[in-house]
């Protein structure tokens, strides 16, 4: 347990990193008299000795400045963040609400391209169709040759389809008895939960006894419904993130837009009924979003329909912005008639 004032300090120096991209150092914080710490250089610097050694913040190779951890942002984003006092205003977000004859769908549409003006992040929403749909059957069809289809039916009815090319080396059979596997853990499952589902599934109960490829094969699948039942969504300011001084690395700018195109990122959108969800870092399964904040909110479509919107961008996000930015949208969106 930290004290008010360390909890002060991290808060400080999250958000003079998130600010400068520079790691922070003890004086710079006394010159901040937003930071309101009233305490001298030597208490700040005790202060964050504490901090590092809780794995808070951590000090960096190239300077003596500390950054903060995801255990930092963490505790910055559940203690600090949700105990201030959320009652801001919009005014642009108002105006697109507001205007006349405006549908809920093109509101909610443009208020998540100015989030993505405003903080410079990547914005998605997700309608009813996608998110709340639960699957009830999978089935394979093998068709001439190499050549089958995946038949997805979901509980309200939809059926989607994709035809695939069965590898060489991938038996029929096999592929039968993985779609049988995920037929019985699918069932009724949330299509926003496939992949953690299938994660938690395949740790308890190893069925690599009887399908050689199943790692494989699995993988395969779960990309493939995800693609299926994601068809409905909007995203935008994919490129804005890669001005971030986080994805200078060619290689992480490669590795995201590659999750990007390839749909990957859907599956890090989990809202939950209850709020907003923040998941920073390593809690993104995906490799190219390990330095990545995903936070997400549902918001309501028509009485027991939800959506969900999502803005994403590095760790080093400006959460106190963000945060209540879109839930006032996801609040006041139900005005719509």
């Amino acid at each position: 347990m930290i004290s008010k004032r360390q909890r002060m300090v991290l808060k400080a120096i999250v958000e003079e990193y998130v600010k400068t991209a520079e790691p922070v150092g003890s004086k710079i914080l006394t010159l901040r008299p937003e930071f309101k710490l009233n305490v001298s250089p030597a208490t700040i610097r005790n202060d964050m000795v504490l901090l590092e050694e809780l794995g808070l913040i951590v000090k960096t190779h190239s300077s003596s400045g500390r950054v903060p951890s995801e255990e930092g942002y963490r505790l910055y984003v559940r203690e600090i963040i949700e105990q201030e006092d959320q009652k801001e205003a919009f005014p642009m977000i108002d105006e697109i609400i507001d205007r006349d004859l405006i549908s809920r769908e093109q509101a909610i549409k443009e208020s998540m391209s100015l989030v993505t003006e405003l903080t410079n992040y990547a914005s998605i929403v997700m309608g009813s169709a996608s998110y709340n749909a639960r699957i009830k059957k999978l089935q394979f069809v093998s068709l001439h040759g190499r050549y089958a289809v995946i038949l997805m039916i979901t509980d309200r009815g939809y059926v989607e389809s994709k035809k695939i090319i069965v590898p060489e080396d991938i038996s029929i059979h096999d592929i039968e008895k993985v779609i049988e596997f995920l037929n019985d853990v699918l069932e009724d499952c949330p299509i926003s939960d496939i992949d953690e589902v299938v994660r938690e599934k395949l740790s308890s109960e190893s069925i690599n006894n009887y399908v050689e490829y199943y790692d494989e094969l699995v993988g395969a699948f779960v990309k493939t419904f995800t693609e299926m039942a994601k068809d409905k969504y909007f995203l935008t300011g994919q490129n804005k993130i890669l001005s971030q001084p986080e994805f200078q690395n060619v290689s992480k700018i490669k590795e995201l837009l590659i999750a990007i195109e390839q749909k990957e990122i859907f599956k890090v959108i989990r809202a939950s009924e209850t709020g907003i969800t923040v998941r920073i870092g390593s809690e993104n399964q995906i490799k190219a979003m390990q330095d990545c904040t995903v936070i997400t909110i549902p918001y309501e479509i028509t009485e027991g329909e939800y959506g969900a919107i999502a803005v994403f961008g590095p760790t080093r996000m400006e959460y106190q912005k963000i945060i209540p930015l879109l839930e006032y949208i996801a609040k006041n969106i139900k005005k719509i008639i």
